[in-house]
């Protein structure tokens, strides 16, 4: 299972936006997957609301139960998950670049949002996180001198997924009816840009996954406390149906602990050893061995 979060400290750069239709763009590629809205204002559960299906699920999940939602979601299945972060610096966002293999930065083409992007590729950053920036809601005519020198500036700063995202009716009409634009109108170009999104992305994601490893374990350290919390109080109201048959049956790495015993239960035996073995000792030397033993 791979993550992906949109991620940036601006708001109105359009991650909900994109991350729906790239949700849906991935499903239609044969992607079996999740959305887990970190947002506070929770649109995408706004959008998931207006779609009426049930091929993509989406949850908001408060941010100490991520990565024990994550765990039970990769047990039920699920290729990809997509995390839409809120705009502004919290734990939310935090939790979001923790949980992701990818962490996409979405920016228009003006001077604020890029100095935006370079603050959030700061905080990406500094969590050790893989990270890309997606230039969006370009003007769709021609490309001007403005979004050229937005793309030389995000290539800069350390790689730009492909390709620019216009600014199209069709990606407000498919998040209006609780689509992506990839069903809204799947030959149109909005589409097209959607499903070459993906593939950039699919791209990356493939890239760096020996540095999913990494992420991973660093998923799994509040994850643990997360479930050691939930074995002292059983919590009534889930967040998803596969985080409740996470928390009845806490078996993140059930294949660990046998392993684990059969490890400890080897040195416990040395342990036991010793004393049996120091009455012989103290036979045959009886006076400095009682020494030693005291």
């Amino acid at each position: 299972m791979r993550t992906i979060a949109f991620v940036t400290q601006k708001g109105g750069a359009g991650k909900s936006t994109l991350a729906s239709s790239v949700a849906v763009a991935a499903r239609l590629a044969g992607e079996r997957v999740f959305i887990i809205d970190l947002d506070p204002l929770q649109s995408l559960v706004k959008w998931a609301a207006a779609r009426q299906r049930t091929d993509i699920a989406v949850e908001h999940v408060p941010p100490a139960k991520l990565g024990k939602a994550l765990a039970a979601l990769e047990k039920k299945g699920i290729t990809l998950v997509v995390i839409d972060a809120p705009g502004h610096e919290s734990e939310n966002f935090a939790a979001a670049v923790r949980a992701a293999d990818l962490c996409v930065i979405p920016a228009r083409p003006n001077v604020f949002d890029l100095w935006a992007s370079e603050v959030t590729r700061a905080h990406v950053k500094d969590k050790g996180k893989d990270y890309a920036f997606l230039l969006n809601q370009c003007p769709p005519a021609q490309q001007t001198a403005r979004v050229e020198q937005g793309a030389k500036a995000l290539q800069a700063m350390g790689g730009l997924l492909g390709p620019l995202v216009s600014a199209r009716v069709d990606y407000q009409e498919a998040a209006r009816l609780g689509l992506g634009v990839g069903e809204h109108n799947p030959d149109g170009v909005a589409a097209d840009e959607m499903r070459e999104l993906w593939g950039s992305i699919k791209r990356r994601l493939k890239k760096g996954a020996p540095a999913a490893k990494l992420v991973a374990a660093a998923v799994a350290k509040p994850a643990a406390k997360a479930e050691s919390k939930a074995e002292a109080k059983v919590e009534t109201k889930s967040v998803t149906k596969a985080a409740t048959v996470a928390e009845a049956k806490p078996s993140a790495k059930p294949s660990v602990k046998p392993a684990a015993a059969r490890v400890e239960a080897k040195p416990r035996a040395e342990k036991s050893a010793k004393p049996a073995s120091a009455p012989a000792v103290q036979a045959a030397a009886p006076a400095k061995p009682a020494k030693k033993a005291a």
